[in-house]
């Protein structure tokens, strides 16, 4: 019987973050998710519940300083540097690597979160990934478009002001015209209280950062990374996307050296996918990549 369960997962800290599980069954895949900036994981009930009916166990986290994963207001955006990001994501991905259960395990993360999923896949800090299927990056941050993306100068201050003051509090609201074609779905965004739009100096920074890392080419994904000695990564992206720019995922996909690679863009759309007018078609997709390489040694499949 599918489940959907709330709960709380402490860090190795002692922080707590809110998780929520949509526990499929039979099981075929289970997949950890990483959500975005001014995000939260109950933001993707077109998604989630959609992977749940095919199979697929989704387990999802606010991270630290969003969602429900913040005590009080002036935990809001204290995400903490990159090291402190990649620990979470270890913390939450191992005990879902069981040595007594062979079913395969994916990463998956949106915009915020799919370039983190495409960090910690490619830096393999705590040396899990083997353990682990694929990566799936949705809309990454690798490259911001240049309707967001700020100037030099100002990411020079911020990163300055930012090793003196790293939990300086700083708003950076996105334009919800931006997020989709669907203005429905942008009016529920902007209702949302749990989208604050807070981050820190600190954790700007490391998000751009790590961006940069990507888009450089200096953090890229090598041959034999993940399960059974081959790396598999999905990335879709919306050519319409004026929050985070297309040509940063598809030049990262084009350099990777994942045996099994997929770059998939997806012609005007928005950047949250999982809520454009088309959404039928971007989830089934999705869903039947993750399926396909849950199949005996996930072997490249020209599908999708």
């Amino acid at each position: 019987m599918a489940t959907v369960t709330e709960g709380t997962h402490k860090l190795p800290d002692g922080f707590e973050v809110y998780t929520k599980t949509w526990k499929s069954s039979p099981e075929t895949a289970r997949l950890l998710f990483l959500h975005g900036f001014s995000d939260h994981s109950n933001n993707y009930d077109d998604l989630f519940p959609y992977l749940q009916s095919r199979g697929v166990t989704i387990h999802a986290f606010d991270q630290r300083g969003w969602g429900r994963s913040v005590p009080s207001p002036s935990h809001r955006g204290l995400t903490g540097p990159t090291s402190q990001v990649m620990s979470d994501i270890t913390s939450l991905l191992q005990p879902l690597l069981s040595s007594s259960d062979t079913t395969p395990v994916f990463l998956m993360g949106h915009s915020m979160g799919g370039a983190e999923s495409l960090f910690y896949t490619s830096t393999d800090p705590d040396k899990l990934i083997s353990q682990v299927r694929g990566t799936i990056a949705l809309a990454p941050l690798i490259a911001l478009h240049p309707s967001t993306r700020p100037n030099a100068m100002t990411v020079f201050m911020g990163r300055l002001a930012g090793r003196f003051l790293p939990s300086r509090k700083l708003i950076n609201k996105l334009d919800p015209s931006f997020l989709s074609r669907d203005e429905s779905k942008n009016q529920e965004w902007v209702a949302d209280e749990l989208n604050h739009d807070t981050g820190t100096l600190e954790g700007l920074a490391g998000m751009l950062d790590r961006g940069a890392l990507l888009e450089r080419g200096e953090v890229m994904l090598g041959p034999g990374k993940h399960e059974e000695g081959k790396s598999r990564v999905l990335v879709v992206h919306g050519s319409g996307d004026r929050i985070n720019a297309v040509e940063g995922s598809r030049d990262w996909v084009e350099r990777c050296g994942a045996e099994d690679k997929r770059f998939w863009e997806l012609d005007g759309w928005y950047h949250n996918l999982h809520v454009e007018p088309e959404k039928e078609m971007f989830r089934e997709g999705v869903a039947e990549w993750i399926l396909e390489r849950s199949k005996g040694d996930g072997k490249d499949q020209a599908k999708l």
